[in-house]
């Protein structure tokens, strides 16, 4: 039976915050990606909403959370850990996704001792080694001075007039894709290069010492599939690919979670055991 999704919202220090909660049990943490909002988790929480409290916020800027006029990974990590101190939820699973997958790896660095596994869907927050970070391009369309858009519509009459209508439009789309999330530009893009480089977790991956699911898309460029890889180098990470439809996460997340990790390629995984259940002590606030 599909249990009804509740919706709320709360005010905190870093702004007002919306989420999707269903079902009790272990918690569940749900951070989308960098051009969604927590509506992209709903195949999962009507899957696992009968065995866990699924909780999917919006990240600040996104959605219907409150936007603000500045985004960092630090802004939205510190307004999670506001937010589960509030509804005092001590032990968490995380599940991120690109951006969302950034934030919960640096919250699991941060407040280890809260996060009992992670699963990050092509996550992002590492430098690739050998392709550069791909953000740095999409500049060009929505950064601080964006030449490509600027030639967009300077060559628009010159491609009518070549013939190239649909390269024009093809590329038009991009720019609509990056524009469609203001927080997502403004976090990745029109921040200097040296604010996000400092964010980025290349160096602290060793120290990512917890249960960890790393899925990567098979349409993933060679950049993303270099960075899950990455991720997929902590000391107990798997790596898989992305199931077709993001419900069917819910088997490997249920595996996770009740310590069934199964084997790496060269060796026996760890023997976790289950989570730590923690109360339904919480406010609906």
């Amino acid at each position: 039976m599909t249990l009804p999704i509740r919706n709320a919202r709360i005010r905190l220090p870093q702004g007002q915050l919306f989420w999707k909660e269903v079902g009790t049990g272990p918690t569940i943490i749900f951070l989308h990606g960098a051009w969604s909002d927590s509506g992209e988790w709903a195949p999962l929480l009507d899957s696992l909403g009968d065995r866990f409290h699924c909780i999917a916020p919006d990240l600040l800027g996104f959605g219907e959370s409150e936007r603000l006029s500045h985004y960092s990974i630090a802004l939205e990590t510190e307004c999670l850990a506001d937010y589960l101190d509030t509804l005092r939820i001590s032990q968490v699973y995380l599940v991120g996704h690109s951006i969302g997958a950034w934030v919960a790896a640096n919250y699991a660095l941060q407040y280890a001792h809260q996060v009992s596994g992670l699963v990050l869907i092509d996550p992002e927050g590492v430098e690739p080694s050998n392709h550069g970070y791909p953000w740095r391009r999409a500049r060009g369309w929505v950064g601080s001075f964006p030449i490509w858009t600027i030639l967009l519509w300077l060559l628009r009459p010159l491609a009518w007039l070549l013939g190239k209508r649909g390269q024009w439009r093809s590329h038009h789309r991009t720019y609509q894709q990056l524009k469609r999330s203001p927080a997502a530009c403004r976090l990745l893009f029109q921040r200097r290069w040296s604010e996000l480089q400092a964010e980025l977790l290349t160096e602290r991956i060793p120290w990512l010492k917890l249960p960890l699911l790393v899925v990567q898309s098979p349409t993933a460029s060679a950049a993303q599939q270099d960075m899950a890889q990455r991720y997929a180098t902590a000391p107990q990470a798997y790596l898989q690919p992305t199931p077709a439809d993001l419900s069917d996460l819910a088997d490997p997340i249920c595996t996770m979670i009740f310590g069934e990790a199964g084997e790496r390629p060269d060796e026996s995984g760890p023997d976790e055991s289950g989570p730590d259940e923690s109360g339904d002590d919480r406010g609906m606030v």
